[in-house]
């Protein structure tokens, strides 16, 4: 039939549609055990919000009303008024950057055994070594 068009013509094939990444992602993965990092002032700001929003709104689920509203109050506050949310967010931060510490130790204790005496710049020598070598017996 003329003009007309087979359902194949308009439509992308299976393969089209896939992820084109899909077998060549290179995305590290994440390790569970990694300390999660600290919430901002803001943030920690948003968590006695939300318990006071709830309770003069019970009606209201929607995320974006409650981050809206925050928003708001959170530039017309001063720095005075910002202080003590700022004070527990450092005090966060300075614990996280102890977990992290003792966290990176630990992964170079797993990952460190592997390390020669040999740093990595007599390394690489070497290897750039034994490649002349090569060369020359040719």
């Amino acid at each position: 039939m003329k003009g007309v068009k087979s359902k194949a013509d308009g439509k992308r094939t299976d393969a089209a549609l896939k992820p084109k990444a899909a077998g060549r992602s290179k995305k590290a993965v994440k390790d569970p055990n990694k300390p999660k990092r600290p919430p901002s002032a803001f943030f920690v700001f948003m968590e006695e919000f939300r318990k006071e929003f709830k309770e003069k709104n019970p009606n209201n689920k929607s995320v974006a009303a409650v981050g809206k509203a925050a928003g708001e109050r959170w530039k017309a506050m001063t720095e005075a008024d910002k202080a003590p949310y700022k004070a527990k967010a450092d005090k966060r931060k300075a614990e996280y950057e102890k977990t992290m510490d003792a966290y990176n130790k630990k992964q170079a204790g797993v990952h460190g055994d592997d390390d020669s005496d040999k740093s990595k710049s007599e390394v690489n020598d070497n290897e750039d070594d034994s490649g002349e070598e090569e060369d020359d017996d040719e």
